[in-house]
């Protein structure tokens, strides 16, 4: 599996870079991103006008950004964590499915984080939100990344709409009653990505990869559907 670690790029370029590998190439992916910069992603089919609050957003110059992906709606800044898996079907011989591939991932993450349960589509502690989770299913190949916060601001949070479409067990909880954050459970955020790359090194035979080597299928011939707003 190729290992690519980015730090402070921009996560249009970084969806961008996903889409890539995901519709151009071959082989295993696993990336992990940390400090992108403050943004807002929508899944494919969202609308803005519904999840954002966009008087706020255009005041402060946010980007919004719609990736090629499902899911719901992220505000993402230097302290999210994004872990994203591109994989063959052949790697797990998994059911190219969303449960399927959400319990591999619940499977995967649970020695990583005392205590954490798959709730719904979500990465929970008791009720409370600490990882959101969108997927692209092809016949032969899949992805699934998640946002992790590691720490948020609440005010940030204001961003965003209380969406028409959520959990059941969200219910009505504003955005600070319903996320929780992984920073208690690390002494620090290079100790938990420590831990994840051992953690991935114990399942995976990982190939180290630099960004300019992956950054090669961005010219081949591809859909581009992760887009500005």
């Amino acid at each position: 599996m190729r290992f690519l670690q980015l730090e402070k790029i921009p996560i249009l370029e970084q969806l961008q870079l996903e889409e890539a590998l995901l519709r151009t190439s071959e082989e295993n992916w696993c990336l992990v991103t940390t400090g992108a910069p403050p943004a807002i992603v929508m899944g494919i089919s969202g609308k803005p006008e519904k999840l954002v609050n966009l008087p706020k957003v255009t005041a402060d110059k946010i980007p919004l950004i719609k990736r090629f992906s499902g899911g719901g709606t992220v505000y993402i800044d230097p302290e999210t964590i994004f872990v994203t898996f591109i994989c063959q079907n052949t790697l797990l011989n998994l059911p190219i499915q969303p449960k399927p591939i959400l319990s591999w991932s619940e499977t995967f993450y649970k020695p990583l984080f005392k205590g954490f349960s798959l709730r719904e589509n979500d990465y929970v502690f008791g009720e409370k939100k600490f990882g959101g989770n969108a997927q692209y299913l092809q016949k032969s190949r899949w992805l699934h990344h998640t946002s992790f916060l590691w720490d948020y601001k609440p005010e940030k949070m204001e961003y965003l709409l209380l969406p028409e479409k959520r959990p059941e067990y969200r219910q009505s909880r504003p955005h600070h009653e319903f996320l929780c954050t992984l920073k208690p459970h690390f002494p620090s955020k290079q100790a938990l990505l420590d831990t994840l790359t051992t953690h991935l090194s114990s399942h995976f035979s990982l190939i180290p990869t630099t960004l300019k080597q992956a950054k090669h299928h961005l010219s081949l011939p591809h859909r581009k559907a992760t887009t500005t707003l």
